[in-house]
């Protein structure tokens, strides 16, 4: 009787929620700051999780995330990021030759991806020359079917009206960053500075047709491999994923720019 009668114990309500399942029940909530707990809900069941949206109340309370509107309202960091992938920055640099001539080098530069998007040097930047590289980005852009709303650059009068007005012609809004104020335009100035750093720095230019050879080659380097510690160690043409381990033996160097950058990739 006693067998017959006694029952296995088991706490009363609902099982716990696995420890996988919450975790993503907060990543999804801290990624989308607009939803709410069935819109969650929602999105687990289209991934093959089955969670009451009174289960992911009490997780976002217990990882103290407040509601969907409260939440929303303070995302001011994802706010921010946000508007950066639809800017673009621009700025100069200058590169003298081993013969003392000096050479001006126009980049474009997303803020979002932190991607080198354009670059063009010449030795007489004048108004008509960088109007044209204007139209050449924007074509280029068009071919990659991208856009952006906003164009960060300096003060500099090598940024003439006719330059602006190739933009502005797109739909682009103009921002100019205030008098020596270098870093309203940080990223521009970063790269200025990576670029020098590790690239020209390096190597000695002889003319105009050498520089850009090697910004062609640091350029498709700095978009498709570098690894940018605001991207997650990710480069800008790439998107997160989980990286597969290989045997050091199938591990394949490139070199670049006369051994002067090393790229490491598996081999097939």
């Amino acid at each position: 009787m006693a067998r017959r009668w006694t029952y296995p114990h088991r706490r009363p309500g609902r099982p716990p929620v696995d420890r996988e399942v919450e975790a993503l029940v907060v990543h999804l909530a801290r990624e989308n700051q607009a939803w709410g707990y069935r819109r969650i809900v929602g999105e687990l069941r289209g991934l093959g999780f089955s969670v009451s949206a009174s289960s992911v109340r009490a997780i976002l309370i217990r990882q103290r995330l407040p509601p969907a509107p409260e939440r929303e309202g303070l995302s001011w960091r994802l706010f921010l990021r946000q508007q950066a992938t639809t800017m673009l920055a621009c700025d100069f640099l200058t590169v003298e030759t081993v013969w003392l001539r000096r050479i001006y080098v126009l980049f474009f530069v997303s803020r979002g991806r932190r991607r080198v998007e354009f670059v063009a040097s010449t030795s007489n930047p004048d108004g008509r020359w960088v109007a044209q590289q204007a139209r050449n980005l924007l074509m280029h852009l068009t071919d990659r079917e991208q856009f952006f709303c906003f164009l960060l650059h300096d003060r500099d009068s090598k940024f003439g009206g006719a330059f602006d007005e190739v933009f502005r012609s797109e739909g682009m809004r103009i921002i100019r960053t205030p008098i020596r104020a270098p870093n309203a335009n940080a990223y521009a100035e970063r790269w200025v500075g990576t670029l020098r750093r590790e690239c020209l720095d390096r190597i000695l230019i002889v003319n105009r047709r050498q520089l850009e050879q090697v910004l062609r080659g640091y350029t498709a380097h700095y978009n498709e491999h570098r690894r940018h510690r605001s991207l997650s160690l990710q480069p800008p043409d790439q998107q997160p994923a989980a990286a597969v381990p290989v045997p050091a033996q199938r591990i394949h160097k490139h070199e670049l720019l006369g051994w002067l950058i090393n790229e490491y990739n598996a081999a097939a």
